[in-house]
C-alpha cells in the first residue's frame, strides 16, 4: 500500500523569480535569530501572564507579585530575563522599582498574538 503525502509537491517545480523576491525580503540571519529568542522567552506562562499585567498597567514588582500570586523573588527572576529580551523596561521612583511594557511594539506583538489563539 503506497501512501502519498497530499501536503507536499508531486513534482520539482522552482521559480527562481519567486526565489529572488523572497530572499530580498527576507530578514537577516541575526534578526531572526533575535525574533527566535523573543519567541523563547514568550515561550514561558508566566512570563505572557507578566506581559499581559504589564500590558493593562505599570506595577511595581510587589504588586506585580501580587497580581500574579507569585513571590517576589520568582517575579523579580523573570523580569530580568524580559528585560534581557527587550521586553519590559523599568523606572526607579525612590526605593520602588516600577515596570512596564519596553514599548508599543511588545503590545501590539502581545495583543496580536493573544488574538490569534482566542480565534479573532
Amino acid at each position: 500500500m503506497v501512501i502519498k503525502n497530499q501536503d507536499i509537491c508531486q513534482v520539482k517545480c522552482i521559480n527562481p523569480g519567486k526565489i529572488a523576491r523572497t530572499r530580498r525580503a527576507m530578514a537577516s540571519e541575526a534578526d531572526c535569530a533575535g525574533l527566535a529568542g523573543i519567541f523563547k522567552v514568550l515561550g514561558d506562562v508566566t512570563r505572557v501572564r507578566m506581559l499581559q499585567a504589564l500590558s493593562i498597567q505599570e506595577l511595581c514588582v510587589c504588586d506585580l507579585a501580587a497580581a500574579l500570586d507569585l513571590n517576589q523573588s520568582a517575579v523579580s527572576h523573570q523580569l530580568r530575563l524580559l528585560r534581557s529580551a527587550r521586553l519590559v523596561k523599568y523606572r526607579k521612583d525612590g526605593k520602588v522599582v516600577y515596570y512596564s511594557l519596553d514599548d508599543d511594539h511588545v503590545k501590539t506583538l502581545f495583543d496580536q498574538g493573544l488574538e490569534h489563539v482566542q480565534g479573532g
